[in-house]
C-alpha cells in the first residue's frame, strides 16, 4: 500500500493527513473552511486518492495559514506516499468542463517544484474562502509534493465552476501521473535513475 500519514504543527495550525494512493476516492476533510474541504473533496474523489484531513488553524486571523498548511503537509504526504517513485506514470493531463467553463492541467510528478498558473477569479470569496488563496493552494501543494504544475482557466465566466474545474483536472491529472505502470516493473521514470533536482 503506497500510504503516508503526516503530522504537522505550528504557532499557526495544527495538521494530521493521511493518503492512500491506491484508495477509491473517500476522505474525510475538515480545515475549518468549507469551500476549501469541498475543493479537496473534489480531489480526492475524482483522483481516487483516498485523503483524511484535519486542520485546526488560526482563523481568526485569516484564512491564510490554513489554506496554505493544508497545501503543504497535502503535498509533503503526496510525496511520501510514492516514496521513489519507481514505476509510476510520472506526467498527468486533463481537460475539464463544467457547464461553460473549461480548464486543462498538465503535471510532471519531476521532484522540481514549479506553478504555471493562468486562472483568475472576478469575485473576492467563494463561500468564505478569499479567492486569492487558491492559487497560493496549488503552489503550496506543488512545492512539497515536487510538481511541475500548469493549470489553465481556457475559458469559463461562473467563479465556483472555474475553481471546480481546475481542482477536478488536477485530481484526474494526479490520477494518470501516480498509477503504475506494470511494463515498468518498478522502474523509475528517468533516464537519470532518480526524479529531482
Amino acid at each position: 500500500m503506497r500510504t503516508a500519514t503526516i503530522s504537522r504543527k505550528t504557532a499557526e495550525t495544527g495538521i494530521e493527513v493521511e493518503v492512500n494512493l491506491d484508495g477509491t476516492g473517500s476522505y474525510e476533510i475538515d480545515t475549518g473552511i468549507g469551500f476549501l474541504d469541498h475543493m479537496i473533496e473534489q480531489f480526492s474523489r475524482h483522483s481516487l486518492i483516498d485523503v483524511k484531513l484535519k486542520v485546526d488553524g488560526d482563523l481568526h486571523v485569516d484564512q491564510h495559514h490554513t489554506t496554505e498548511d493544508s497545501a503543504l503537509a497535502l503535498g509533503q504526504a503526496l510525496s511520501d506516499a510514492l516514496g521513489d517513485k519507481g514505476g509510476i506514470g510520472r506526467y498527468g493531463t486533463a481537460y475539464s468542463p463544467m457547464d461553460e467553463t473549461l480548464s486543462r492541467v498538465s503535471l510532471d510528478i519531476s521532484g522540481r517544484p514549479y506553478l504555471v498558473w493562468r486562472a483568475g477569479f472576478t469575485q473576492e470569496r467563494l463561500g468564505e474562502w478569499d479567492t486569492e488563496l487558491i492559487e497560493h493552494w496549488f503552489h503550496s501543494v506543488a512545492q512539497t509534493a515536487g510538481l511541475t504544475l500548469h493549470a489553465e482557466l481556457l475559458y469559463g465566466s461562473n467563479n465556483h465552476h472555474i475553481c471546480e474545474s481546475i481542482y477536478k483536472g488536477f485530481a484526474r491529472a494526479m490520477r494518470q501521473a501516480v498509477e503504475l505502470d506494470s511494463r515498468k516493473g518498478g522502474a523509475i521514470p528517468s533516464t537519470k535513475g532518480s526524479l529531482g533536482g
